[in-house]
């Protein structure tokens, strides 16, 4: 891949204004390859395949409709979720390529963690054994890619049994803290970013 994205560690961001700001970005004129790391408020989001009817109770916790691929999800402190703007076409990078880079990525980091972790065919996403660890969701346009990865990291994990994940009844998740109790999320965001260099250089 060509020149190194700008990277931007952002913090906490309300989901719905993160959404707008990424869509905005994707259509402007001057356009920079960027990579945000954040994490978001709990909010259950819906990708343009989700049905509603696998958000099961969601209580208080928000639902947004997105335009990025895939099922519903959740986003919550203590999740690390990247996003990648990114021009896709002068990459020369397809979204199935796109997709698979990242899963790489993923494990990747997941390593730096002595985890080892798997795909499922026709599943987007980083499993250990059969439980999800790692997310993937991505819409394109213009050549330009937006939304990204959300990787659980040390976070409240209840509000998952809400919804099928990604339209999985009975689908478990994990996160790094079940195998490393010291785990913060700016120790993962650290190593993402050595990764993501590695990946783009």
């Amino acid at each position: 891949m060509t020149k190194t994205p700008e990277f931007l560690s952002l913090g906490t961001q309300a989901y719905a204004d993160t959404y707008e700001q990424m869509r905005s970005l994707v259509q402007a004129k001057s356009f920079k390859d960027q990579i945000w790391l954040l994490e978001h408020p709990p909010v259950f989001t819906l990708g343009t395949a989700a049905d509603k009817a696998h958000v099961l109770n969601p209580g208080d916790i928000p639902v947004i409709q997105t335009d990025r691929g895939g099922e519903v999800t959740f986003h919550g402190p203590g999740q690390l979720v990247i996003y990648f703007l990114l021009d896709i076409k002068e990459k020369k990078l397809g979204p199935k390529a796109l997709v698979a880079n990242l899963q790489n990525l993923i494990q990747n980091i997941l390593k730096n963690y002595s985890i080892e972790s798997s795909f499922i065919e026709g599943a987007p996403g980083v499993y250990v054994e059969d439980k999800k660890i790692a997310s993937i969701g991505f819409r394109i346009s213009k050549g330009r890619s937006y939304h990204g990865i959300s990787l659980n990291v040390n976070m409240d994990l209840a509000p998952f049994s809400l919804i099928n994940p990604c339209g999985y009844e009975g689908l478990e998740v994990t996160q790094i803290s079940h195998f490393d109790s010291n785990v913060t999320l700016e120790d993962v965001e650290s190593v993402a970013i050595k990764e993501m260099h590695t990946l783009f250089s």
